[in-house]
């Protein structure tokens, strides 16, 4: 895929986000403090009218993207559009869960197959699709000062870690996330591009109209015992921003009430 003249006249050392998977948690969070830091940001989502993605627009100018991050013809066209609207890359977050509401805590012996398989599909098999996509605009770009190419993050969660009971498919598409994680940091860190696989063990809770913090399912934040998603992207800014010397692959967060 050739860049467009546009994205080749972006000015020298100008940071460009993209976040795959649009929402009013992580990727919103990410949203905002990457666009105050001064970088162009771009958010896809199978939505891109989400009233969270529309007041990023409109009160940060981050610009929004329609896309199936699961679909590669989706995912191409999500990059070429980007690369065109907005410029090339420097940094890209997938941050997908993947699951699918009929999936959550099903038994092995109970799990419906196509579920399963759309869980995978949705999150880790969107990882390779958007992680392939960013290698290549990435290792077609000559290193910063600091001899970096760009940035690769991929939001995972304890799944990543330790196989839940009645949590078979989401285990699975979590660990096969994380292998590619690795996979990924191994063949590209030596050539200057930086991949970071970030498991969340906790419920995230995103600010509520009301101002408080909660989950859908965790219910409402209390001293702190959710992630709050507006630190996990002062995380992934300062993944962003760490030098090559010390590029950390994995970075396990959690809450400090949270049992491991």
């Amino acid at each position: 895929m050739a860049q467009s003249d546009q994205s080749r006249s972006q000015p020298i050392g100008q940071d460009i986000a993209l976040i795959v998977g649009g929402g009013p948690g992580i990727s919103a969070s990410c949203a905002r403090l990457f666009a105050q830091s001064g970088m162009r940001v771009a958010v896809a989502a199978r939505d891109r009218d989400k009233p969270v993605l529309r007041d990023l627009e409109k009160t940060l100018g981050v610009r929004r993207f329609s896309a199936d991050a699961a679909d590669p013809t989706s995912v191409d066209r999500l990059f070429q559009d980007v690369v065109r609207d907005v410029g090339s890359p420097t940094l890209v977050v997938h941050n997908i869960d993947g699951r699918v509401p009929g999936i959550f805590g099903k038994k092995i012996t109970d799990a419906d197959p196509d579920m399963a398989f759309d869980t995978l599909r949705n999150a880790a098999f969107s990882a390779f699709l958007v992680g392939q996509h960013a290698a290549r605009l990435m290792l077609d770009r000559d290193p910063n000062p600091q001899g970096s190419r760009g940035t690769i993050i991929f939001t995972n969660a304890s799944a990543a870690l330790k196989g839940f009971p009645a949590s078979g498919a989401f285990a699975m598409a979590c660990h096969a996330k994380s292998g590619l994680a690795e996979s990924m940091a191994r063949e590209l860190m030596p050539r200057g591009i930086h991949v970071a696989n970030v498991p969340i063990d906790a419920a995230i809770g995103w600010t509520q109209e009301d101002g408080s913090r909660a989950h859908r399912r965790a219910g409402t934040t209390v001293d702190d015992n959710m992630v709050d998603p507006d630190r996990v992207a002062e995380t992934y800014l300062q993944l962003h921003r760490q030098h090559r010397s010390t590029w950390a692959f994995e970075v396990v967060l959690r809450p400090w009430v949270e049992k491991w």
